[in-house]
Formats: C-alpha cells, sequence, structure tokens
C-alpha cells in the first residue's frame, strides 16, 4: 500500500525536483524551498556527501503529506539498502540494476531505473519498475517519448536532463507520468537566492496543470 501511496503522489504532483548540491545544508535548504514551490517529491542524488543524513533530516521535519523523498543515483544495492534505512521512499538510478530492482521488490519500495532503449525499457519493467527514468532526456526529446508510447503504451516514462519551462508541456502531453528536474530548478542555490527556486517549482507545477488539461 505504501509503494502505491508513493507512485501516486510521484504521478499527482507531475515532478520530481532532483537536487544535487555542494553539501548537506545546500541540499536541505533546496529541498525546503522546493516543498514550499508545491513540488512535494524530492530526490536526493549520492552524488551530495551525506546524502543519506539529508534524507534522514527531511524525514524528520517534514511531514508525509508534505514530501516524498528518494535517493538518487543510487548504482548499486548496498546504497540503496543505505537510502531506504535512513528514510527514502523511491530509488532512482541513472541506469538498469537487477540487483537494485530485486532489493526494492522486497521492501516494496518504487525503483525509477534510467533507460534509453526499447530493450532496456522491457527488462526494467519486467522486473518490476513502475516508472521508467527517460535519461538523459536532453539527448533524446519529447519526441522520443511518443515513439515509445507507440509499442509500448503501457510504459510511465519520467524524463530526466533536458526538461525547462519551455518544453515541460512537449513532454507531459506526449506521454510522460511525470518529469524529473535539476539544474533547471535548483541553480539559484548557487547564489543563494532559494526564493527563486519556489518561484520556479510554482512555474513548473502550473505547466504541468496547463498541460495536463
Amino acid at each position: 500500500m505504501k509503494k502505491l501511496k508513493t507512485l501516486s503522489r510521484i504521478i499527482d504532483t507531475g515532478i520530481v525536483a532532483v537536487v544535487r548540491a555542494k553539501n548537506e545544508e545546500q541540499a536541505e535548504k533546496i529541498s525546503a524551498a522546493c516543498i514550499k514551490g508545491g513540488i512535494s517529491s524530492i530526490e536526493i542524488t549520492f552524488t551530495v556527501e551525506g546524502a543519506e543524513n539529508v534524507i534522514r533530516t527531511l524525514r524528520q521535519k517534514f511531514s508525509s503529506e508534505e514530501l516524498i523523498v528518494g535517493a538518487g543515483t543510487v548504482l548499486d544495492p548496498e546504497t540503496a539498502r543505505i537510502a531506504i534505512l535512513s528514510g527514502a521512499m523511491f530509488i532512482v538510478g541513472p541506469a538498469f540494476n537487477p540487483d537494485v530492482a530485486s532489493l526494492c521488490n522486497r521492501y516494496q519500495i518504487p525503483y525509477i531505473p534510467g533507460c534509453m532503449t526499447i530493450k532496456e525499457m522491457i527488462t526494467a519493467m519486467e522486473a518490476g519498475a513502475d516508472i521508467l527514468k527517460v535519461f538523459p532526456g536532453s539527448a533524446l526529446g519529447p519526441s522520443f517519448v511518443k515513439a515509445v508510447k507507440g509499442p509500448l503504451p503501457q510504459a510511465n516514462l519520467m524524463p530526466t536532463g533536458g526538461v525547462s519551462l519551455d518544453n515541460v508541456k512537449d513532454w507531459i502531453k506526449n506521454g510522460c507520468v511525470a518529469v524529473g528536474v535539476g539544474g533547471e530548478l535548483t541553480a539559484p542555490a548557487k547564489t543563494g537566492d532559494y526564493d527563486q527556486i519556489t518561484v520556479i517549482a510554482q512555474n513548473f507545477i502550473e505547466e504541468i496543470k496547463k498541460a495536463r488539461n
């Protein structure tokens, strides 16, 4: 039941904020700014030193109604287990890993692996992946999603990389259940302008709503 709720929340919001930061404090501030802007699904990447601490802190600070927090850049089952024990509610990887899929299935945690080809997508779905991360989105483009949905209409796709306010509507209209957004959303953190992150988050939410309607 918990797994279904997490997947529903990600799809309902339509966007996952991908948080890469120079330290734990910055990651927490970016996350808080995104939540304030209406993005409740946050992915803390394991390129952030102490990512598991950020996940644990966010789970303590925010209720499950306010926040669905996951772990990103998960390359192996060991990292996935650390993330889950720290409170991660979903796991994201840049590529499909069968051992990570098995572990996530064991603990009923959604696994969102990166896929670039039809073969990778079918393999991931057969292993139980409920959402597939189209990655890198910048190299593939929204038209790729429309092409994939021909032979795989049942695939739940979420592009990451290359998603912007200008093209998010194209990704959604071509069949994506959600989008992952990193630098386009979090860049103002470099100058400490977290209020701007909140504004951008609100704009993304609005554009997704328009595209769905």
